[in-house]
């Protein structure tokens, strides 16, 4: 079953009203952000002059492709492709999986993400400080919430596509990807380190480091 286009968009925008607003609140009705300034502030600075474009995306209305190493893709409707966004700490991602496809394990250190699934199932989870892994197995209609900052993970484990609509308390919640974050630094992050943290030999490391180097 695959919902249409204007219910799934419901559950995440009704969220996004109802949650505290991670970012700080505007001072002013709107601010669309000059992404071409080279000023550097808590965000962005304001254009002088907008248009209703500032506030539009279409971005999420069709599926991404997933030809890649993990099978999914994750299509952000953020303050970098909505300036209209700039201070108003809400931002959206459509992610799209294909069968096997995975999200792997990371985080979003500015923000909540809820998910409200438009097409298939997934397996999902988070965990917590306390290393407590929570789980569960969601399918088309169904929501699920990972708290602000806790590794998370979505995994379709079924044989058909799947996708999400994620709704974030942030006009850009930021990703840190766990593999990569620590594999894929640049500068890179020292091999003793990882061995040491991962208990694994130096040639383990090195291989791992060359999967995930940029292409």
């Amino acid at each position: 079953m695959k919902l249409p286009l204007p219910a799934l968009f419901a559950a995440p925008l009704a969220f996004l009203f109802a949650v505290a607003i991670a970012d700080p609140d505007l001072l002013q009705d709107v601010c669309v952000a000059d992404l071409t300034s080279g000023i550097k502030v808590n965000g962005f600075t304001c254009k002088s002059n907008f248009s209703a474009d500032d506030f539009f995306f279409n971005g999420l209305a069709k599926a991404g492709l997933t030809n890649n190493t993990q099978g999914s893709r994750v299509t952000g409707a953020n303050v970098q492709s909505i300036p209209g966004l700039n201070t108003l700490g809400v931002s959206l991602a459509r992610i799209d999986y294909a069968p096997g496809g995975l999200n792997p394990p990371h985080t979003h250190p500015r923000a909540t993400e809820i998910v409200f699934v438009i097409e298939g199932q997934l397996d999902v989870g988070f965990i917590t400080t306390a290393n407590v892994l929570v789980s569960k197995t969601i399918k088309t209609g169904e929501i699920f919430v990972f708290p602000k900052g806790l590794v998370h993970f979505q995994k379709n484990n079924g044989k058909v596509p799947a996708a999400v609509i994620a709704a974030f308390n942030s006009q850009l919640p930021g990703t840190q990807s766990i593999a990569a974050t620590l594999f894929a630094a640049s500068p890179p992050v020292p091999d003793n380190v990882l061995t040491k943290a991962f208990q694994i030999g130096t040639k383990e490391v090195k291989k791992i480091k060359s999967r995930l180097a940029p292409k």
